[in-house]
Parts: structure tokens; sequence; C-alpha cells
């Protein structure tokens, strides 16, 4: 499977400067080329707390967009946004096939030291999508921090781990660390996707958004520029990792 990498720079709290800059990054890419193009946490808008003026409904316009860029590009778009529903907000990872059949995952952990969990609703579940042979299981930043949560359990395993966030850079150790370590512990493949520049709170991002392989090789690291990378993930290969080092058998339930 061939995944594209999307490390951006984001207009603070401006949608439509977002998707023509996004419109602008995709623009090389031609029909078919990538099975699926990751994009950052909040891509449209940055770690904001102020849902209340940025959210947008189901299939409000970032939503369209994500389906017609889809459609151009004969591929799934993902990468999570600020939604409303039923009058409440959330941080939700948008898988966005050609088809228009997404799915969601609302992210589990909020980040309080933000203040995240006062104006953002906590997700419940965990999600596994199937899609060209391979399990794909998404996480939204701050979930990368809890194991348990990260877990490739027997009863729902996965072969692909997904991580989209808004990362600082002062913290950057930790996110290198602790991709490489998900991958080591859940011998899964793992895409990172993380953003660049300042925000309007004057944090500022240093991207390393990565490809790890399952057993903790870093395949590529994206440092301190934008960028989009293409990459093709092996499943034979991720199963021949996991036959030398049969650790996956040994899990508890």
């Amino acid at each position: 499977m061939n995944i594209t990498l999307v490390q951006a720079n984001l207009h603070w709290e401006d949608a439509l400067a977002n998707l023509a800059h996004f419109d602008q990054l995709l623009a090389p890419l031609a029909p078919k080329e990538s099975d699926l193009i990751i994009l950052p946490e909040m891509f449209t808008t940055g770690f904001s707390m102020q849902p209340q003026k940025l959210a947008e409904p189901m299939m409000g316009p970032a939503m369209q967009w994500m389906q017609q860029k889809a459609q151009a590009l004969e591929t799934v778009l993902a990468g999570s946004l600020i939604i409303e529903e039923n009058g409440k907000y959330y941080n939700r990872f948008v898988w966005m096939p050609p088809s228009g059949d997404y799915l969601c995952y609302d992210k589990r952990h909020l980040f309080t030291m933000a203040q995240e969990d006062l104006h953002y609703e906590a997700g419940q579940e965990k999600i596994i999508i199937a899609y060209k042979g391979w399990r794909i299981c998404p996480f939204v930043c701050y979930d990368l921090r809890f194991p348990v949560w990260n877990r490739n359990r027997q009863e729902d395993n996965y072969d692909l781990a997904i991580y989209v966030a808004n990362w600082p850079d002062k913290r950057s150790a930790h996110w290198r660390a602790l991709l490489q370590a998900r991958a080591i512990e859940n011998q899964a493949y793992v895409a990172a996707v993380n953003r660049l520049g300042t925000d309007g709170t004057d944090l500022y991002y240093s991207g390393y958004s990565s490809l790890i392989a399952a057993d903790g090789e870093i395949l590529f690291q994206l440092k301190g520029k934008e960028q989009i990378k293409n990459i093709e993930i092996s499943i034979d290969e991720l199963l021949a990792i996991r036959k030398r080092l049969p650790f996956l058998k040994d899990r508890t339930k």
C-alpha cells in the first residue's frame, strides 16, 4: 500500500486559507498515485479551543472538500476536524474514501493542559478500518501517551496505526520516542503526521512526521519544513517481522 504523509504549516483558525493551502500542496499528486493521504490534526484550524466559532457540521465545507479531493485523486483522505454534532463538539478523525462513505473516530484522550476537555467531548470507541487487505487503527495526538488505549489487542488487532497531531516542538523528543515505542510494542507500522509552524498561542511545531516499521526501524522522519512524502509499506514485511519475533502471541487478554 502506498501512503502519503502531508506535513504542513497551518493558518490559525482559518479554514478557507488552510483548504486552499492543502489544494496547493496536493496539486502535484496524480490520481491513484497514493492509496492513503494523511493530513494533520485539526488541519483546517490548528489546535483551537474555540469550537463554538470554528466547528462545522458533518458534511460541512471541510467534509465536502475532503470528499471532492478523495474523488479527484481516487484515494482515501484522512485527518481530524472540529465537528459539531447534537450540540457537542468533537476532535474527530475522518477517513474519507472517494465514495463518500466516511468513517470517524473521536479523540479519546483530551489534552487537559490546554483545557481541551472543557471544550470537546471525548470519544469512547476505537475503530479498526479494513482497507486493501490492511487493518488500520487511527489515533489523535494525545492518545499517543496512553499505551493501554493503543494496545494491539487480540480481539481487534491492527497492522497500521495512524497518528495525526499538533504536537509542539518543546515535547518533540516525547513524540519521537513514543511513536517508536508504539510500533515496537504493537508490532505494527506507525504513520504519524504532525503540523509545522507557530500557532495563535505562540506554540511552535517542528513536525517530525514519521513512518516507522513494526520492529521500530524509522523508515523516514520529516524535519522542519513542509513536505509531502510517499512511501510503500508491505504487509509481507510486517508478517515477516511478526514471524521472526512472535511476541504478540504472548499477549494477555
